[in-house]
């Protein structure tokens, strides 16, 4: 009982830690596009690992990247995780120089054994992040007259996940999982246009889109021995596409000097054009090979055919109008797809001392982001990783601790680029809950 009340406590801070900070956790100019930057539901272990996951099978840790993993946990245990990130970013190019520095809530999940063939697991994360205000000025000829004016682009808000999930085995070695989640959130975008030109009208936009819909996931697993400490595991995971319930707004004003000196509304019109958005077919495969239970690799590959997810126009004229040029623009995808390697090594399970449990991990991987500028693919990104899995004395939880950098790199000569460190913390409770002391 004193472990179920650390926890809850444990929890409780965590939880409350995240969401309040989880309104403040990018400040990406690439977020400005599609529904902004999209974390992978990578836990405190496998984001050390260069987040592969779907090969991943542990007992001791939660992966809601494949539900197929949750049937490894024991009929004893009782697992409930969260954490937390910290990021520090300097972006740079077409002459904008930025340092952000930023933190959000990762994840907060619990897994439990329901049958001796059935696992469950609730959590809830963060599933886009849209933050971000960029500026620039802009010259046009007009009848001989060149006129400069000033453009502001903003944005805030982002998607969240809740999900109940249940994995189990099907016969030795094969396990199946499926995911339920629920999405929603809203995302606002505005853009200012100021002229140069004294008492020239100034003019803005705000786009709001809200989105409430459910998303599927997949998964299996099938793990083979290879002799006495041999273990290969290989996974797969798929989401299917599927039409968003959604709510898009746009909202025009024009404003124009007043009579006093100040700036007045000239006029005001709202429009709520019928647009669908998607979300894509999704596709994850992975293994991991584990020796004596001390050595684990393993590798991913996921794509995401977002170039089959672009949105529809079903409006009227009028709906039509509000759907212009910047809406093309922000919502012009090409598909998402990312390779993954990572390791993890203990020294010795049966050592005495605290470092010899510790779990220490490494990682890689290579991504291409899924939106596009002008209709070609705006960035790269690479990263590596490296952290720590730091067993709690005397208990069976355990600290994960991670360090990721990450390079955004531009592939135009106009497009930005980043350089971006984040801090990854996160608790993972272990509790045996469901057995009876004997009492003799």
């Amino acid at each position: 009982m004193v472990g179920f009340k650390h926890t809850i406590c444990a929890v409780t801070l965590i939880l409350a830690t995240g969401m309040a900070i989880a309104q403040n956790n990018t400040n990406s100019p690439y977020s400005r596009y599609g529904f902004g930057d999209l974390p992978d539901a990578s836990f405190g272990n496998s984001k050390a690992m260069g987040g592969i996951a779907y090969g991943l099978r542990d007992g001791m840790q939660i992966n809601a990247m494949n539900p197929a993993s949750y049937s490894a946990i024991d009929s004893l245990t009782f697992l409930m995780s969260g954490g937390v990130t910290l990021q520090n970013a300097n972006i740079n190019g077409g002459g904008v120089r930025k340092n952000a520095k930023n933190s959000s809530f990762d994840y907060l999940a619990m897994q439990f054994r329901l049958t001796p063939w059935m696992a469950m697991t609730v959590g809830v994360l963060p599933a886009s992040y849209v933050g971000y205000s960029v500026s620039d000025v802009q010259t046009q000829t007009l009848e001989d007259n060149t006129v400069s004016f000033g453009r502001q682009y903003a944005g805030d808000g982002g998607l969240h996940e809740v999900f109940g999930g249940l994995g189990a085995k099907v016969f030795k070695g094969l396990s199946v999982g499926m995911n339920f989640g629920y999405y929603w959130g809203d995302i606002t975008r505005s853009k200012t246009i100021t002229p140069s030109s004294t008492g020239a009208n100034s003019f803005a936009e705000t786009a709001v889109t809200s989105i409430t819909d459910y998303k599927l996931d997949f998964g299996l697993q099938y793990t083979q021995k290879l002799g006495k400490k041999r273990l290969l595991t290989v996974g797969a995971v798929y989401s299917p596409q599927h039409d968003l319930s959604n709510k898009y707004s746009v909202t025009r004003q024009t404003y124009s000097a007043s009579s006093s000196g100040g700036v007045a509304i000239s006029s005001s019109s709202t429009y709520t054009p019928d647009a669908t958005f998607t979300l894509p077919h999704s596709f994850g495969v992975g293994f991991t090979y584990k020796y004596d239970n001390r050595l684990t690799i393993g590798a991913d590959y996921s794509l995401q055919r977002w170039s089959k997810a672009q949105p529809r126009i079903n409006s009227t004229e009028e709906g039509k109008e509000a759907l212009d040029e910047d809406f093309a623009e922000t919502y012009s995808y090409k598909d998402r797809s990312k390779v993954a390697v990572g390791a993890e090594y203990i020294p010795d399970l049966m050592g005495r001392s605290f470092f010899s449990h510790v779990k220490y991990r490494a990682g890689a991987y290579y991504s291409t982001p899924y939106y596009a500028i002008n209709g070609k693919r705006a960035s790269r990104e690479w990263g590596v990783t490296a952290g720590f899995g730091l067993p709690i004395p005397r208990a069976r939880s355990i600290i994960n601790i991670s360090g990721q950098f990450a390079r955004v790199k531009g592939l135009e000569t106009n497009m930005l680029n980043q350089n971006i460190f984040r801090l990854s913390i996160g608790i993972t409770f272990n509790e045996r809950w469901f057995f009876k002391r004997r009492v003799e």
